[in-house]
């Protein structure tokens, strides 16, 4: 080989390795951001859009309300693992995040929160309206402040009322599109609220041993298995009977659902309280992981059935 195709060698590999870099870098702060956590809240958030607009909310809209969302999550996010550096070192589960792994600073990924969570409002601010941008900002306080700050090391009902940070995103969807608030977006966020000790309980069973090393008091640390699964069982049962809500109690042009979505909704609360009453039964890792990952499945169903139940029921009676 001679020097000149050597040099170009070299320089393949030098721009090889530079975007190799850049691809690594990107890939840590998106990791931020925790995108698989977002993704159920951004199906939510979209799918309110579609249950306010009783079909589909416009292209633009759907974009820009999606990707404000998402931006606000992912600073809500970032400042909880800057927060929680101390002892996400501490467990294997988060012991390779960016900023404990040192690949990210604490400064970097302040800047990087703050950016994301100003572009949310001024993006959903100024391409849907300043409701939506507001309800995505209320959000990120809550989990940040409320939830990270206040509750999540203090008390064995963090998830309980932290929860709520996790409901804002139908109410952003349901804003970008109205404009206000009605009775089902609430309901909505009620059902998310409701779902959350549900969900999230049964993860922390699963996930038991971590938490009691990090003394953070989640409830199967600070009362066990057995107590948590009564909870569990508890919580099923309210998120069933506030996701008929909207079938039996609402009437009207812009809240009322049909039978298709009763139906349905029927049948995955069916599942959830079986599930439920399986890990109550036998509060193992075993089961909570199957009420764990069907709670997930669940929640998305749930609010894609309230998102087609109107045009299909047009459809049906065209």
């Amino acid at each position: 080989m001679n020097q000149s195709a050597a040099d170009n060698v070299e320089i393949v590999q030098l721009r090889g390795s530079h975007w190799a870099i850049l691809g690594g870098v990107v890939k840590d702060y998106f990791a931020l951001t925790k995108p698989r956590v977002i993704s159920l809240l951004l199906f939510t958030t979209w799918a309110a859009m579609f249950i306010a607009a009783r079909g589909w909310p416009g292209f633009w809209l759907f974009m820009a309300t999606g990707v404000g969302f998402y931006m606000a999550a992912g600073s809500a996010h970032t400042l909880n693992m800057v927060l929680d550096r101390d002892i996400d070192g501490k467990v294997e589960r988060t012991a390779t995040r960016p900023i404990v792994a040192g690949r990210i600073t604490v400064q970097n990924a302040l800047i990087f929160a703050v950016l994301l969570g100003v572009g949310s409002f001024l993006l959903l601010g100024l391409a849907a309206n300043w409701l939506s941008a507001c309800m995505a900002l209320a959000g990120l306080i809550f989990y940040v402040v409320v939830y990270t700050v206040l509750l999540k090391r203090r008390t064995k009902y963090n998830i309980v009322i932290g929860g709520a940070a996790g409901s804002f995103p139908p109410l952003v969807g349901w804003a970008a599109v109205t404009g206000h608030l009605n009775l089902l977006a609430w309901i909505l966020f009620a059902i998310i609220f409701l779902w959350t000790p549900v969900h999230f309980w049964a993860l922390a069973i699963m996930i038991k041993d971590d938490y009691a090393t990090l003394k953070i008091p989640m409830l199967p640390v600070v009362v066990g298995e057995r107590m948590t699964t009564v909870q569990i069982l508890f919580y099923a049962v309210l998120t069933t009977l506030i996701s008929l809500a909207p079938v039996f109690i609402l009437n009207g042009e812009t809240t009322s659902l049909s039978w298709i979505y009763g139906a349905i909704a029927i049948g995955l609360n069916g599942l959830l309280l079986w599930k439920s009453a399986q890990l109550y039964r036998q509060p193992d890792r075993p089961h909570a992981s199957s009420l764990f990952h069907y709670s997930m499945l669940y929640l998305a169903l749930l609010f894609l059935a309230m998102a087609i139940d109107n045009p299909l029921w047009r459809l049906l009676n065209a």
